[in-house]
């Protein structure tokens, strides 16, 4: 099959997906608009904080809308922090912290909840989140209403409490001696995954989100398999040819598509995937099983679980976490930190089925993530 065909038939399967999506949400916003936006108040007082990237297009409507809550329920108004690029989020949420906050909302895409979630952890303080990003992970697999703005918020602010599991990593590329440490909440992932995200246009995300990565993943996909070393929970390595290897806490992508359905955030384990791939043919096979979600084994894709995974690699290869990239690494290191995280999400008998929207939106508004 020639790349221009694969081109068009994805791109054909893009579109009506596109419109069978949008179908969907313009019945659910019909349906929402009979419904009451401000619920029953939790009693007590509570010290609200948000962590917030001024940049996002609905930044101004979360601030709004934040006071406006907090206003209603009797609070002291909440303490605002802007992200900046050289503070991204960890610094203002320590801040709001030691202050006393018992709420710290994080307003952004996945890196900016990323970032506020590293300083909340194995503290009292939960995490709110107000998805204003373009995949929004852990937002979508906590069932928060990503195109509703005013229903994240009462999420955060009396949604029912959990704790759930965090990734600790260590990327270390041999090449030039640096050393980084992070932490993920949704899925890290080194080779293919990576490379799509650092070849997607930006102007591309902004105008049609999270479908825009279809179009790098088309590009990228008759590239070579790359030889790693594998160790999971200390075993002696295995020494595979892959495209690539994502670990995974949780496991729902956008477009609905549950790519670990075993994945649970909250048992202490790491879900690993690796995919071998060496044909259209290959990933037309992975792709099969995850839509379907057969359980058959097929050889193209390993579905592995641990506590810690070690991934060594010749040559400096790209990696990413929660959707970010986070640079080329010869070694990667991983392991779960066991319910580190407080998180706030709508109680299971008030989750509404999730709007999949290839752009974010809050209200009625359309709004491009990033």
């Amino acid at each position: 099959m020639s790349a221009p065909l694969i081109v068009l038939l994805v791109l054909l399967a893009a579109a009506l997906a596109a419109l069978a999506t949008w179908l969907v949400i313009q019945r659910r916003r019909r349906l929402a608009a009979r419904r009451t936006i401000i619920k029953t108040l939790a009693p007590g007082d509570q010290r609200v904080a948000m962590v917030i990237n001024p940049v996002k297009a609905h930044a101004p409507a979360a601030r709004a809308l934040l006071a406006e809550a907090c206003e209603l329920a009797g609070w002291d108004p909440p303490l605002i922090l802007e992200t900046t690029r050289q503070s991204p989020g960890y610094e203002q949420a320590r801040r709001a912290v030691q202050l006393g906050a018992d709420v710290v909302l994080a307003g952004g895409g996945d890196g900016t909840v990323r970032e506020v979630a590293r300083a909340l952890a194995n503290t009292p303080a939960a995490l709110g989140l107000l998805p204003l990003g373009t995949g929004n992970l852990l937002a979508r697999n906590l069932g928060l209403p990503v195109a509703d703005l005013p229903a994240s918020i009462r999420a955060a602010l009396h949604g029912d409490q959990r704790r759930i599991d965090m990734g600790k990593i260590s990327l270390q590329d041999a090449d030039t001696g640096e050393l980084r440490s992070s932490t993920f909440l949704v899925m890290g992932g080194i080779g293919f995954d990576a490379e799509v995200i650092a070849a997607t246009r930006d102007d591309l995300k902004k105008r049609v989100g999270w479908l825009a990565y279809s179009e790098a993943g088309v590009r990228l996909l008759p590239g070579r398999r790359t030889r790693m070393s594998i160790s999971l929970d200390g075993e002696a390595p295995k020494i595979r040819k892959v495209r690539s290897v994502l670990i995974a806490n949780l496991g729902r992508l956008p477009a609905g598509i549950d790519f670990i359905p075993e994945a649970r955030m909250d048992d202490g384990l790491l879900d690993v995937v690796i995919m071998s791939p060496r044909s259209l043919a290959g990933w037309l096979w992975v792709a099969g099983k995850v839509v379907t979600k057969n359980p058959r084994k097929i050889p193209v894709i390993d579905y592995r679980r641990a506590r810690t995974v070690e991934i060594r690699v010749a040559q400096p290869t790209q990696t990413q976490l929660d959707g970010d990239l986070a640079g080329a690494a010869t070694t990667v290191r991983v392991e779960v930190n066991p319910a580190a995280l407080l998180v706030r999400a709508p109680s299971p008998d008030s989750q509404q089925p999730q709007p999949q929207t290839p752009q974010h939106a809050a209200g009625s508004a359309a709004g491009a993530g990033g």
